[in-house]
């Protein structure tokens, strides 16, 4: 780094030549080698230097570095140590950058400065720089007089330096700014004004004021530009001050604090004198100086008809304290081996220093310097001898750091900021770390805060510092940082996790990542805020699960930060089949020829296996939960259940009974007595047909609108003539309805009265004439008729006048007058049952056999599939095709 050497007051001439001075890596850096600059100001010369890092074969440190002009007994000599810039040299020094500061410059500070590195293996000094101290002159030339006693004259500002270009100037007459610009102006000039010039930017550098016509002029000259001095000691700052006029009153002030008398300051009460050696010269005395009496001041008089109102500056005092600098240290274990320097921009020179440790004077130290070896805890300070009650401040290693952080809760994304400090002099430097289990903790910042903008959760954990000066390094305590968040999205995992089956144990578990920590509730299903929640806890367990424990859970997870809340999880509870039944659809009573499907019902998990049994036998093709019947016959009628059956187990069905269910069939009819029906007696006519449900009968006689009778069974319990006729049952359930006919005549019974007895003879011969031409008839014709029909088919009633005891005792005369009736069922025609009742037949000539014919009464027996109305079917059974005929003889009866 290459550095430029300036001089902070004025610099009137700045040789720009960059020089650099060295061998083997060894070498000092300068901007310019040669400086000049006005008398009172300040300079600053700076430079950078360079040294190999070994050197004859070993390591090479710095050990000390510091300026010189001159040497004594042949060994350079430090100008900080030198009496003639006691107080007004500054020596600093920081990587490798040193700069030399030289305050109220004076023309014997003119002279070649020279930079010397002192190492551990060798000595290196610089070329020199040059530094020409020159102060500002107003030149008077005088031309000729004026009116009165003023004169003409040119004035010009002069230094030593060579001429800058461009350089502006500033004028004061009688201490106040002039109009006048540039380097020389001429004027006329009376005997009580004096004049002033400074360069611009350099006002505190001006020239001394000069009387331009003649000696006595009003005049102010400081003996000083600038003071230093150390706190509690005092100070004397002068000046001479001259006017043409008796002079009333003079004074003191500061600028910074008021324009009023020092002597009458309230701050300075106690410590200010005024003191007037001599004619024309005042001195101000302030004694147990003070860091705030570093000021400005100047001086002021009044005359008759003048007041000193200066422009000008005046003299400027810098009150500071000693200072102990660590010119090298070597940090061990348990101390620290250091050099110190005890050193003040004030630094007087041919002074005694005293020492102290731990506020102990060390009493074989009375050099500026001090060499020894120190403990962690010791305490160096040191002051100038016969001013130890001003000691400068102590040095020392820095003291065990303490952390501070927000008292508040710490909320993530939130702003936190950890400071760490420790009392340290020289101050120390931080380093901050968080712990973790590393043995080599790597550092994490520098500074004394550490600052998160938006804190995280991975921030939380402890952490420390460490403070370190030159003298030693102080750890910290850990600190903890605790994020508070939000739960995350919470987690719920099952025990087991596959093949719950009912009865067991089972656990569900949330969890979430939340600080503070959570706080878990479980739903069934979805969370509704509508529906109380099943438990609370960070655990949901079911001792023995259920099959109704099924569904979906989810919990959430709430701290006073927020709540979220986790997906559904779907516990599935396995088990053996439970209660198992058989519905039937459309019913259990089911019409012939209709579909029937039988359902299953049961729960099971996994799924089960069906079979299907009727009346306990397995039926084929039934290994689903639904068993159809397309089309159902008679033969399905029974009862049926259902197995279900898993790995877990199997159960049977209640057994459910299916009722096929038809119309009914042809009804038949049968008539008791069977033998011949007497008036008067009692007759029972009984209807018979096939259905399911069981069909309800009703009995009509032809052409009557109302029926005769309800029921299986018609009793006629006093026979009359009247009572003939067609009579017809109608058999109906809820799905049809069939008809069957029967013709009834009342034979007549025994007589009362025998009228003539000759009418009952020939009756008689003439019955039984019939019916042996009827019955020689009929087995002339047998044969052919009987290879027609079906045996099974047919039925045959004889009906006579008397008791059928009566009948088998006939005689073969006597039965002459039997009739027979004879039924016969016909299969081949559709749903029609014919019935013939006929005399039976006797050997006679065919001729009477048609004449006879012409006696005979037929009755329908009527059978239909469909129902139809009683009193439509009593108008058509006379004309029905499917009708039973019977023929019915009577015996005359004798009239009385």
């Amino acid at each position: 780094m290459k550095l430029k050497a300036a001089a902070s007051g004025l610099v009137v001439f700045l040789l720009s030549v960059q020089a650099v001075q060295g061998q083997d890596d060894w070498g000092v850096t300068y901007s310019s080698t040669e400086i000049c600059a006005v008398k009172g100001s300040t300079v600053e010369i700076r430079c950078s230097y360079t040294y190999p890092s070994r050197w004859k074969g070993s390591d090479n440190t710095v050990q000390k570095t510091f300026w010189f002009t001159q040497k004594k007994g042949g060994e350079p000599v430090d100008l900080t140590t030198e009496s003639e810039y006691a107080g007004r040299v500054e020596d600093l020094c920081e990587n490798n950058i040193c700069t030399l500061r030289i305050r109220n410059l004076r023309e014997s500070d003119s002279a070649e400065y020279r930079f010397r590195i002192i190492t551990n293996q060798d000595v290196y000094a610089s070329e020199p720089v040059t530094l020409s101290v020159t102060g500002l002159q107003v030149k008077v030339t005088k031309t000729s007089s004026c009116a009165g006693s003023c004169i003409y004259a040119t004035l010009k500002c002069l230094s030593s330096c060579p001429r800058a270009y461009h350089r502006s100037y500033i004028w004061y007459e009688n201490g106040l700014k002039s109009p006048k610009q540039g380097e020389s102006f001429y004027d006329y000039f009376y005997p009580k004004e004096s004049y002033a010039c400074a360069v611009k930017g350099y006002e505190n550098s001006p020239s001394p004021s000069v009387c331009v016509n003649g000696q006595d002029c009003n005049t102010v000259a400081y003996s000083e530009r600038s003071i230093c001095a150390f706190n509690g000691s005092s100070v004397d700052i002068s000046c001479t001050y001259s006017s043409n006029e008796y002079v009333q009153s003079t004074f003191w002030f500061s600028p910074e604090r008021s324009h009023q008398d020092l002597s009458e300051d309230s701050q300075y009460a106690g410590r200010v004198q005024i003191l007037e050696t001599e004619r024309g010269r005042s001195t101000l005395r302030i004694s147990d100086l003070r860091d705030s009496d570093s000021a400005q001041y100047l001086f002021k008089f009044k005359t008759p008809s003048f007041a000193w109102r200066s422009d000008l500056s005046g003299t400027t005092l810098t009150v500071t304290a000693l200072q102990v600098q660590v010119i090298t240290a070597t940090v061990q274990q348990s101390n620290t081996l250091a050099e110190l320097k005890c050193h003040s921009s004030c630094s007087p020179a041919g002074v005694s220093y005293v020492w102290f440790k731990n506020d102990e004077k060390i009493m074989k130290t009375v050099t500026f310097s001090y060499k020894g070896l120190l403990h962690h805890a010791d305490r160096i300070s040191c002051a100038l001898e016969g001013h130890e009650g001003f000691p400068s401040p102590a040095v020392y290693a820095p003291r065990h750091p303490s952390l501070s952080r927000p008292s508040a809760e710490i909320k993530e994304g939130s702003s936190v900021t950890l400071t760490c400090s420790s009392d340290a002099n020289p101050a120390a430097n931080y380093t901050w770390y968080k712990r973790n289990s590393n043995a080599d903790v790597p550092p994490l910042s520098e500074g004394p805060q550490l600052v998160f903008n938006s804190i995280q959760v991975s921030d939380s954990g402890q952490y420390f510092c460490s403070a370190e000066n030159e003298l030693g390094r102080g750890t910290s305590n850990y600190i903890s940082i605790d994020v508070k968040y939000a739960p995350r999205v919470p987690s719920v995992s099952v025990s087991p996790s596959e093949d719950i089956k009912e009865d067991s144990s089972v656990t569900l578990t949330c969890s979430s990542d939340a600080n503070p920590a959570a706080n878990y509730t479980w739903y069934k299903g979805r969370r509704n805020p509508d529906l109380p929640p099943l438990s609370e806890g960070p655990q949901l367990v079911f001792s023995s699960i259920s099959s109704s424990d099924s569904g979906q859970y989810c919990c959430t997870a709430g701290n006073k930060l927020g709540t979220k809340a986790s997906k559904d999880n779907s516990i599935d509870v396995h088990y053996a089949p439970k209660i198992s039944s058989v519905s039937a659809r459309p019913s259990t009573e089911i019409e012939i020829g209709k579909s029937l499907q039988l359902t299953c019902k049961g729960s099971a998990n996994p799924a089960a296996n069906y079979t299907w049994y009727k009346d306990n036998q397995t039926l084929p093709g039934g290994s689903k939960d639904i068993y159809q019947l397309a089309s159902i016959t008679l033969e399905d009628k029974g009862n049926y259940h259902c197995e279900s059956k898993n790995k877990y187990g199997q159960i049977n069905s209640t057994s459910v009974h299916i009722d096929v269910q038809y119309g009914p069939k042809l009804p038949s009819v049968s008539v008791s007595p069977s033998a011949e029906i007497e008036e008067g007696s009692s007759v029972t006519l009984t209807c018979s047909s096939d259905a399911n449900p069981a069909a309800n009968y009703t009995w009509y006689k032809k052409n009557e609108d109302s029926p005769k009778a309800s029921g299986q069974i018609f009793n006629i319990t006093d026979f009359r003539a009247e009572h003939s006729g067609s009579y017809y049952c109608g058999a109906q359930n809820k799905l049809g309805r069939l008809n069957s006919t029967l013709n009834l005549s009342v034979v007549a019974g025994s007589m009362k009265t025998i009228a003539a007895g000759s009418i009952t003879a020939v009756i008689v011969c003439i019955i039984f004439l019939i019916a042996f031409l009827l019955i020689r008839r009929k087995r002339s014709s047998k044969p052919s008729t009987e290879a027609g029909e079906r045996p099974d088919n047919d039925a045959q009633v004889r009906m006579y006048d008397s008791p059928s005891a009566a009948v088998q005792n006939t005689t073969p005369e006597q039965e002459a007058e039997v009739c027979y009736a004879s039924v016969r069922f016909i299969k081949n025609q559709e749903e029609a049952l014919y019935s013939n009742i006929k005399p039976a037949h006797l050997r006679r000539h065919k001729k009477d056999e048609k004449d006879m014919e012409d006696d005979v009464d037929y009755s329908t027996v009527t059978s239909k599939s469909h129902s139809a109305t009683a009193e439509s079917e009593r108008h058509e059974a006379a004309e029905d095709p499917s009708a039973l005929y019977s023929i019915v003889n009577k015996k005359p009866r004798v009239l009385t």
